[in-house]
């Protein structure tokens, strides 16, 4: 008597970093799994961006989700603890072997919501061929990176939350992470400086660059010859890749803001693998997430159809080094350092409107401590939706 047919169906985000390797991935487990089929569905950032997860969970068994959705998930409960569902030394070995915060980034109440598939932090890319055309290497310090951008050369995303990413990045690499205190976003000091240092570069680069996500960056390096150099935008391997694009990016790690000093410290990104809690074939679907986010498929098929691994070992690996011209080699202690943002349920609130305000002042000037003290009141406002009942946000897909 045959096995019941068994049907999931996923959701994922519009690129080839997040689509293809997921419908890779499910193709071949249901070869190997004859009685089950899993079909996955795609949406752009916006629209993913526009649909919390508890409902999203409604409609999907399977769904891949931004790690600050943890606090959200783990106070509404529309997603399964998946430490209930999968093996311990299974987990073991992903939390061994995580990149950076990436597997801490989607524990949360003492459970773990999501498989960290895909990693992801703000990284430098470059157009190796234009910067020999101009004579010039890669910037090295934030006032070389000045320089650069007064050629005209440079170009980073500042649509809203790139922008607010970008921001807790300036406050990390002076020195404070940010949202660390129940009323405060950044000491006074810091977010001042923070912003100064911001709109010295941001004044520098083309207005379009507000239009952007670090897709459409990456596509105008790539489309056009006119930028050599994005000094931060979450990174894709993609574009590391020959025949991807038109032309070759090449990945490294952040600018120093000091002659000597270390690195800048990005905001962690990435995307993690999640199980609706209305999910009817709930072993079923923990398979199929242990088998993407195991090391070898990781490093082999996960890789190979365009997805950006999330396990340690691909990162290392020698396959997926040569072919992306050593982008994990050359952006692994840029993931390692990143930030990991706060994921407490309310700050999806916090995530979503304090952007803005950053964008306008970065486009526009203003009173700097104003600023700070409307990030500060949406802040306290996201503190206080830990005590409300659960409600939808919203968020933008990494």
């Amino acid at each position: 008597m045959s096995a019941e047919h068994i049907h999931l169906k996923g959701i994922t985000w519009n690129h080839s970093r997040g689509f293809v390797p997921m419908a890779a991935t499910a193709q071949r487990f249901a070869e190997l799994h004859p009685h089950v089929s899993i079909s996955w569905e795609k949406r752009s950032l916006q629209q993913f961006a526009d649909e919390s997860i508890q409902q999203l969970a409604e409609r999907f068994d399977l769904l891949v989700i931004d790690h600050p959705w943890a606090g959200f998930a783990a106070r509404t409960g529309s997603i399964l603890p998946l430490n209930e569902h999968l093996p311990a030394a299974f987990l073991a070995d992903q939390q061994a072997n995580t990149v950076g915060h990436s597997y801490e980034s989607y524990g949360f109440s003492g459970h773990q919501w999501a498989l960290p598939i895909d990693a992801a932090t703000p990284v430098a890319a470059s157009r190796p061929d234009l910067l020999a055309r101009h004579g010039l290497s890669v910037p090295k310090t934030f006032e070389e990176l000045l320089q650069l951008a007064d050629r005209g050369l440079v170009a980073f995303a500042l649509i809203p939350i790139d922008t607010l990413m970008s921001f807790y990045m300036f406050c990390c690499s002076l020195g404070e992470d940010p949202c660390q205190r129940e009323d405060e976003v950044v000491s006074e000091a810091v977010g001042v400086q923070a912003l100064q240092m911001f709109r010295e570069l941001a004044r520098k680069v083309d207005p379009a660059c507000f239009q952007r996500n670090p897709i459409q960056v990456y596509e105008a390096m790539t489309q056009t010859d006119e930028l050599a150099y994005c000094p931060f935008a979450y990174g894709y391997s993609n574009y590391a890749r020959r025949g991807y694009a038109r032309q070759l990016l090449h990945f490294h790690d952040l600018v120093a803001l000091q002659p000597g000093g270390t690195p800048m410290r990005s905001t962690l990104g990435g995307t993690g693998l999640a199980i609706s809690a209305k999910c009817q074939h709930v072993e079923v679907a923990a398979k199929y997430a242990e088998f993407v986010a195991s090391p070898g498929c990781q490093q082999t098929l996960y890789f190979d159809n365009g997805g950006q691994p999330g396990h340690l070992a691909a990162w290392q690996a020698e396959h997926p080094n040569q072919q992306s011209h050593d982008y994990f080699r050359a952006t692994l202690p840029t993931l390692q350092r990143a930030f990991l943002r706060p994921r407490y349920h309310g700050h999806m609130f916090f995530q979503d409107h304090a952007g803005e305000p950053v964008r306008q002042y970065l486009m526009h000037g203003g009173d700097e401590r104003a600023l700070l003290q409307q990030l500060n009141q949406l802040y306290r406002e996201s503190r206080q939706m830990q005590a409300a009942e659960p409600q939808a946000a919203t968020a933008e897909q990494r």
